[in-house]
């Protein structure tokens, strides 16, 4: 089956890149696009044809997207809007972290050339991105998810099927939100174990066999944050991104949370640029929080 369908990669950073490597290595003819150049040679060596144009990665039988924002999302589906009307079905596949609202326009808007939207945001990072081995969060019709579901198949270790249209957006902006949160409270933890004289080596063992451990002190904090190396391969920009955006739909919902508030405070005044590392906000060790 996979030979009969071609997949269409928008965006090949971090994330795009890899997800294109894994659907090559599962059979599907895949194109991908990315407008930094230099992407095409590392789509190359991953089996990816690259493509110079929209319209020739739109010629795909399904289409993924992994770009920055819910404005670059929407941007490509209005630049390639008069070449959508005139084709035959195909299921847009966003696993970009985005906004639940553009998303629901999005797909209504599709839905009524003939189209399909999903948001399938992702957590597993360029790893499992290029493992094939993502959580994906998936909203949308059961039909669009039926459609793609080989694609998505070949992305994912596990696939969760929300709910409607933006379903997918927001568990992804609440998951990314606790995960500032955890990054600060399992620091914060460290660091009053050694102020009371105890490693915070030790201390980490403990949690990760007690109720205080999370995917960031079991993964996050062994691989780069006790090494001091903060690689990750996730910048405090995207972080922080999406902690603006759980902030946004707490208040366009009305939401009190004072707790992931603070959190999300902490991270909107990080002294760290926007290309460092997110694992930096994890330092137990500096000064000044």
């Amino acid at each position: 089956m996979t030979k009969d369908i071609t997949v269409g990669v928008v965006g090949l950073g971090a994330m795009g890149l890899g997800m294109a490597a894994s659907a090559a290595r599962a059979g599907f003819r895949t194109l991908g696009y990315d407008l930094t150049p230099a992407r095409a040679d590392l789509a190359r060596e991953a089996g990816v044809e690259p493509v110079a144009t929209l319209d020739e990665v739109f010629a795909a039988d399904r289409i993924v997207f992994s770009l920055p924002t819910a404005q670059d999302v929407a941007g490509v589906v209005e630049r390639m809007a008069t070449a959508l009307e005139g084709r035959a079905r195909v299921v847009i596949i966003d696993t970009s972290t985005s906004e639940p609202q553009v998303t629901r326009a999005l797909a209504e808007r599709l839905a009524a050339m003939g189209h399909g939207f999903l948001d399938a945001p992702v957590s597993g990072g360029p790893a499992g991105a290029a493992k094939g081995a993502l959580t994906m969060m998936i909203g949308g019709t059961p039909e669009d998810l039926a459609d793609a579901q080989p694609v998505i198949d070949a992305l994912s270790a596990k696939a969760i099927h929300v709910g409607e249209s933006g379903a997918g957006n927001v568990a992804k902006l609440v998951n990314n939100l606790l995960c500032a949160a955890h990054m600060v409270t399992t620091a914060e933890g460290l660091r009053l174990a050694e102020a009371a004289g105890i490693s915070a080596q030790s201390t980490l063992n403990v949690l990760n066999a007690a109720s205080g451990r999370s995917m960031l002190s079991e993964v996050h904090f062994p691989t780069w944050v006790m090494n001091e190396g903060f690689d990750s391969g996730f910048t405090m920009a995207l972080m922080q991104k999406d902690v603006r955006l759980a902030r946004k739909l707490a208040k366009d919902t009305g939401t009190d949370i004072p707790l992931t508030e603070k959190a999300a405070q902490l991270w909107a005044d990080a002294p760290f640029g926007p290309a460092e590392d997110f694992t930096r906000m994890g330092d137990f060790r500096r000064k000044g929080h």
